[in-house]
């Protein structure tokens, strides 16, 4: 009978080296222990691990995407919205985001939560309806600051949604309104005042002048000669006599 026992230690140590061998794509890092302490940080490529002593944490550095849940925040005005949230964020440090946060994704999610609803608790409702982009920035620097000592990068916060309750949406559209209104009489107020001084400025230069009074009256009178359906009695200045009589006098004396 053909004995194999002198093939296993072979094949032990063939199966040993295989598992040594470690390929780490190009957005993937190694953080490498040994004995349990911290060595360096590895790859990409082909690295090897030496089993029994040596360990290592696989480190992904593409930037990753997660929803923030809805949350209830109270404004600075007292309003009860709900808000949810998009958060890019990426590992810049693979050796910080293993040693110094058990969980950093997980971490990451929960600070963010707690940061959306601290920050936008500084803001009235207005600000968070038009304001966006300011907060979107307020947000991302203040996760940004706090994730720096994990080795994550927040590189951008994006508010999806701010929703409100109906009766508020009533009242703001009642607001809405308001305001629209408040704009269309000031609209119309300074357009009455800028027919009146244009009048005045007008009626000042035909002060100055008489014929071009009494001239201003004969256009009036043409215009109204036109529509023959009503008797239209006007009154005849006594200057414009005395124009007419002066003007008769100089055309008998030449």
């Amino acid at each position: 009978m053909f004995d194999l026992g002198w093939l296993t230690a072979p094949l032990l140590l063939l199966a040993l080296l295989a598992s040594s061998f470690r390929i780490l794509r190009e957005y993937e890092r190694g953080i490498v222990f040994m004995l349990g302490r911290f060595w360096k940080v590895k790859g990409p490529g082909l690295i090897l691990v030496i089993p029994g002593i040596q360990q290592m944490v696989r480190v992904d550095l593409r930037t990753v995407v997660f929803d923030v849940p809805s949350q209830d925040v109270i404004s600075r005005d007292n309003v009860s919205v709900k808000v949810n949230a998009v958060v890019y964020f990426r590992v810049v440090d693979p050796a910080k985001s293993i040693l110094q946060v058990e969980d950093f994704m997980n971490a990451t999610s929960q600070l963010a939560q707690t940061t959306l609803r601290a920050v936008l608790g500084k803001h009235e409702l207005d600000e968070m309806l038009s304001e966006r982009e300011t907060l979107n920035q307020d947000i991302q620097q203040a996760l940004d600051a706090q994730t720096d000592a994990w080795g994550i990068k927040v590189s951008n916060v994006e508010i999806k949604h701010v929703d409100i309750d109906e009766s508020m949406v009533r009242a703001i559209a009642r607001q809405a309104e308001a305001e629209r209104e408040r704009r269309a009489k000031i609209i119309h107020a300074e357009g009455e005042l800028q027919a009146s001084e244009k009048l005045l400025a007008a009626a000042e230069i035909l002060a100055r002048q008489p014929e071009a009074m009494q001239l201003r009256y004969l256009q009036t009178l043409a215009g109204i000669a036109g529509d023959k359906t009503n008797t239209i009695v006007f009154p005849m200045p006594g200057n414009f006599m005395e124009l007419l009589m002066r003007n008769n006098k100089r055309g008998g004396e030449s």
